[in-house]
């Protein structure tokens, strides 16, 4: 009886008595009942060893022994997501899966490819909002000129972000989070300017350069069809007034073309956007459409002059109020004299002025940058 008792086989894990006519297991050489074998127990997805469950090192795709863990894979010190010694990305002593990687780098870059488009940060008080895309060249992709205008633009917080851009020969854009026309009038804009025109940049003085102006299309109606009326209305004041635009602009008929061509006039707003939802122009239209959340003004050849910056914000501004207030025929009653008698925007007015398009008044041009 004593023989039988010292010779009785107990499960490790439960230290149920396994009787002589059943079945057991063994899992890192301790005896197992086959119901604790089949409920607590995996197996290693690289090596096949049987260890238990809550023993895995894996994930609920991948059962891993701590041999095989500890030697063939690792975790993102990011997201946490495991990973194959092959597949992970090393930065500054940490292991990264591919997204968290480039997602670190592009944090880090002064310079992101054209493609970046972090998520928007609004600033100031406002029901609408602009966006700015403003192209500088002829001093470098140079990401020693980055950091120090990221240093004047970004102080305290991002409010900037510089791109590469394939259409500039040897520059970058600047790319503004939204922020509300206040907003941009009280920013840094000058300092900004000149230190880009100390660093050799030019925007004006090249063939290259644009600025473009991005509007919240929910700052332009409620629904999508209040929206869709008000933005044929911004099209309809933009191919009446074209002659005054272009001059406004800064830009030559060829560069407006090329960058950003218009539609065509017709006899009704709603018949220039049935034009532009075609699509034929693509995003190179002189109001561009194909963005979901806004609409961008790219109509504007690039500057590094306040002013000039501030004016063509202002300008966008009174066409959008435009749209909002008036009806097609409204728009296509009021002359461009009158359009500009009803300004009160002083950097506006001055930028008028300086490009014989107020009210025949004259002024001292200021060189463009």
């Amino acid at each position: 009886m004593e023989d039988n008792k010292k010779n009785a086989l107990y499960c490790s894990h439960c230290g149920a008595l396994i009787g002589e006519d059943e079945d057991y297991e063994e899992v890192n050489g301790e005896v197992v009942c086959t119901d604790c074998y089949e409920r607590h127990t995996t197996t290693c997805d690289r090596c096949g060893e049987t260890i238990w469950t809550d023993d895995s090192y894996g994930d609920e795709y991948t059962t891993l022994c701590r041999h095989c863990y500890e030697n063939h894979y690792t975790r993102c010190s990011c997201c946490d997501a495991l990973l194959h010694e092959d597949d992970a990305y090393h930065l500054d002593g940490y292991d990264y899966c591919s997204e968290c990687y480039h997602d670190e780098v592009d944090k880090n870059r002064s310079i992101h490819d054209y493609g970046y488009k972090p998520e928007p940060i609004f600033y100031g008080d406002s029901k609408r909002y602009f966006g700015i895309e403003l192209e500088i060249d002829g001093a470098g992709k140079d990401s020693d000129n980055a950091d120090e205008l990221l240093a004047i633009a970004n102080r305290g917080e991002e409010h900037i972000y510089i791109k590469g851009d394939g259409s500039l020969d040897d520059g970058m854009e600047l790319v503004t989070h939204p922020m509300s026309l206040d907003y941009h009038k009280k920013y840094q804009w000058e300092e900004i300017m000149k230190k880009a025109i100390s660093q050799g940049y030019r925007s004006h003085q090249t063939s290259t350069c644009g600025l473009h102006i991005h509007v919240n299309r929910s700052s332009l109606g409620e629904t999508h069809d209040e929206q869709e009326d008000i933005i044929s209305r911004i099209l309809f004041f933009v191919e009446t007034h074209w002659a005054e635009l272009l001059r406004f602009s800064r830009r030559s008929e060829y560069s407006m073309n090329r960058w950003a061509a218009r539609y065509g006039y017709e006899k009704t707003g709603r018949e220039i956007l049935d034009k532009a939802k075609k699509g034929n122009n693509g995003r190179y239209a002189a109001v561009n459409l194909m963005n979901w959340a806004t609409i961008e003004f790219r109509l504007f050849r690039g500057t590094l002059k306040y002013n000039t910056l501030i004016a063509a914000l202002e300008l966008v501004n009174e066409i959008c109020d435009l749209a909002i207030h008036l009806t097609d025929e409204g728009i296509a009653n009021m002359s461009w004299s009158e359009f500009a008698g009803t300004l009160t925007e002083p950097e506006l007015i001055q930028y008028l002025k300086e490009r014989r398009l107020y009210i025949n008044e004259e002024t001292t041009i200021e060189e463009d940058m």
